[in-house]
């Protein structure tokens, strides 16, 4: 194996180490847990937002945990902020809860779309976001979650939400 090979290797078992440590960390403090899922679609550019973290594969919609005592308003004002300096114009629309099944018997996550928005700085990388950024909706990336790619047909469509993420 080149160190180049086992560099990314190494990368790639690490991060997902890491993911299972946060998952692991959030059941003992919680026993259930529910999450935001935020898809920002700019309807001009027909583009949406996305982003990469640094502890799972992939695409995902911006988004994380509620705390407790945290509204999903404000988790959803939080998380866009934290993940990609974006500001809501206007309250984000919930659209769907899901049962997160392959997370754990326990995850729940609710879904929102927001449409009227402003970026308040470009988004630099760091120890969680990657990457942060808005592609075209007809050039969606092809490591985006099955999640994140269900949720988008859903709100895009007009499809009957799954009860499942």
């Amino acid at each position: 194996m080149t160190e180049e090979c086992a560099g990314t290797f190494g990368k790639t078992r690490l991060s997902r180490l890491r993911g299972r440590l946060f998952h692991w960390w959030f059941l003992l403090r919680r026993p259930m847990t529910l999450g935001v899922r935020i898809i920002v679609l700019d309807e001009e550019k027909r583009s949406v937002l996305l982003v990469r973290h640094t502890y799972v594969p992939g695409w995902q919609l911006p988004g994380g945990g509620v705390e407790i005592g945290e509204t999903l308003a404000d988790a959803v004002t939080k998380e866009l902020a934290e993940e990609a300096n974006i500001a809501a114009s206007e309250p984000a629309r919930l659209l769907s809860v899901h049962f997160n099944r392959h997370a754990s018997r326990r995850d729940h996550v609710a879904v929102f779309l927001l449409t009227r928005f402003r970026q308040t700085a470009p988004r630099a990388p760091d120890h969680e976001i990657a990457e942060a950024r808005f592609f075209p909706l007809d050039a969606l990336p092809e490591n985006l979650s099955p999640g994140a790619r269900r949720r988008l047909r859903e709100a895009l469509e007009g499809t009957a939400p799954s009860p499942f993420w």
